[in-house]
């Protein structure tokens, strides 16, 4: 049974995850206390975090920077700011999906599942060997989930690698922000275009000589991105 951690200081939103959640058959506990549940996030195993960004204490975004600095868990950010910002700040401190309020528990539920999912399939791979691509002084370990750029290993949240890993595995090809989004966050898109661009822009930051003139992952302006070989 999965385990998911919710820290949201308003008790009525927190209790109405955690029923539909557990409802849906996962393991759930709740903190009202910023800190306190970002001692939790470090201490104990979650499968999944669900962060409210504003909290008393510390709020969603230090919990999010701290946790992804030590571990790779799914991280689903809540509030009820709805500015572009918020939602960039958040992606790009590594959280993996960001939810306004209101919204409906069906969608939590789904958004939920859906990174879950995906995490466990990624880790959860039996090979005997693992699997490498290496392109042009980029080597990407899919089974151990590790990096390496002209030999330095670099540190990718899971969204990150996900997103460079497919990529590299389609070479030359030109992907919509969209076909990624889908393809990557496992549901629609719902015009949530900036989680791909904001994605796109830390693993450059992490694999490019010069990010004004990417070597790897071209923008194909108008239509998407393509990993040049």
């Amino acid at each position: 049974m999965s385990k998911i951690l919710i820290v949201e200081d308003e008790d009525s939103i927190a209790q109405l995850e955690k029923d539909y959640l557990e409802l849906s058959g996962f393991q759930v506990e709740i903190e009202n206390d910023g800190e306190a549940g970002l001692n939790r996030a470090l201490k104990e195993d979650y499968d999944l975090l669900i962060l409210d960004l504003m909290l008393p204490g510390v709020d969603g975004f230090e919990i999010c920077r701290q946790v992804r600095q030590n571990k790779n868990t799914p991280i689903l950010m809540v509030s009820a700011k709805k500015d572009d910002i918020d939602k960039i700040r958040g992606l790009g401190l590594g959280a993996d999906d960001y939810i306004t309020k209101p919204f409906s528990p069906s969608e939590l539920v789904a958004r939920v599942k859906a990174h879950l999912a995906r995490y466990e399939r990624l880790i959860g791979s039996g090979q005997g060997h693992n699997d490498i691509i290496e392109i042009r002084g980029i080597k990407i370990d899919k089974t151990a989930r590790r990096v390496w750029i002209n030999g330095e290993e670099r540190a990718f949240t899971t969204k990150e690698f996900d997103l460079l890993t497919f990529l590299a595995e389609h070479p030359n090809r030109v992907f919509k922000k969209e076909e990624l989004f889908r393809e990557i966050w496992d549901m629609e898109s719902i015009g949530d275009i900036a989680t791909v661009t904001v994605h796109i822009k830390k693993i450059r930051e992490k694999i490019e000589y010069d990010t004004s003139k990417p070597q790897y992952i071209e923008t194909i302006w108008g239509v998407g991105y393509r990993f040049k070989v």
